[in-house]
């Protein structure tokens, strides 16, 4: 008869049973999670100012996230007005993290105030911020702090694709997390962008009428104009510039002063 061994691998320190310690209760001097761009974490409590507004910019995977630059430096021109952005990937294929990331970046703040969880100027949030493979219980979670942190939501633009997750509650990345784990007190405003045909497909009516009715958000547009697919029809957002004096309004927001 033939013996046979098993071969048990070897144990790494990764896959070792040592407990996890809560962020709270870790040693004041252990280093902060960072990245190129700053810090990795993001705590609700401390990136919150009073007396500010904090508005919270998501964008999809349709040709309007090109906007997304714009209406960011917008906000920004306004008084006690805090950015920040949450990307599906497919929206970055419009726009780069850099261009709205460099926006409102105080480069001796981040040199001179190390608060763990605090972020200066503006950062584009994507799921690799989500999906830590370095996270420990005890951690925040990124789409919850965020959706902590908003005063306002703007879906701004939402895909087809997006609008049917909403609809149909299915949380698969960081932004439909924040969606589902959203409180029904913070004002979310939903602008869709598509093709005309995809705005007329019967089941984008009843995806629209969810979040409307159901989750009660607010739907603004879309508007006629030619497309980007060089079709001419309804499917475009609203104008950049409706979105930032929207929250103008509801937040009776004031520019700086030139």
């Amino acid at each position: 008869m033939t013996s046979t061994t098993s071969v048990i691998p070897e144990r790494t320190p990764r896959d070792s049973p040592v407990p996890t310690v809560p962020t709270a209760l870790r040693p004041s001097g252990e280093s902060i999670k960072t990245s190129r761009n700053g810090p990795t974490t993001f705590i609700a409590q401390v990136n919150r100012k009073p007396s500010h507004t904090h508005v919270l910019l998501i964008t999809t995977g349709s040709v309007a996230s090109i906007k997304a630059p714009l209406i960011v430096n917008e906000l920004l021109e306004y008084q006690n007005v805090l950015v920040q952005v949450v990307a599906t990937n497919a929206s970055l294929s419009f726009y780069r993290k850099e261009d709205i990331e460099r926006l409102g970046q105080v480069a001796s703040q981040v040199e001179e105030d190390q608060v763990e969880g605090r972020v200066h100027g503006v950062r584009v949030w994507t799921n690799d911020d989500e999906w830590d493979p370095d996270y420990k219980i005890g951690d925040p979670i990124l789409h919850i702090e965020l959706r902590r942190w908003a005063d306002i939501v703007l879906i701004a633009p939402c895909s087809a694709n997006t609008l049917a997750k909403v609809a149909g509650g299915i949380c698969d990345n960081v932004v439909t997390s924040l969606l589902r784990a959203l409180a029904p007190t913070t004002p979310t405003y939903l602008f869709p962008a598509m093709n005309t045909l995809m705005y007329e497909h019967p089941l984008t009516a009843h995806h629209i009428e969810t979040v409307k009715n159901v989750i009660k958000y607010h739907v603004v547009g879309p508007v006629g104009k030619a497309l980007a697919c060089g079709d001419i029809g309804m499917g475009a957002m609203t104008e950049w510039r409706d979105i930032v004096d929207l929250v103008v309004k509801r937040f009776s927001l004031v520019k700086k002063a030139t």
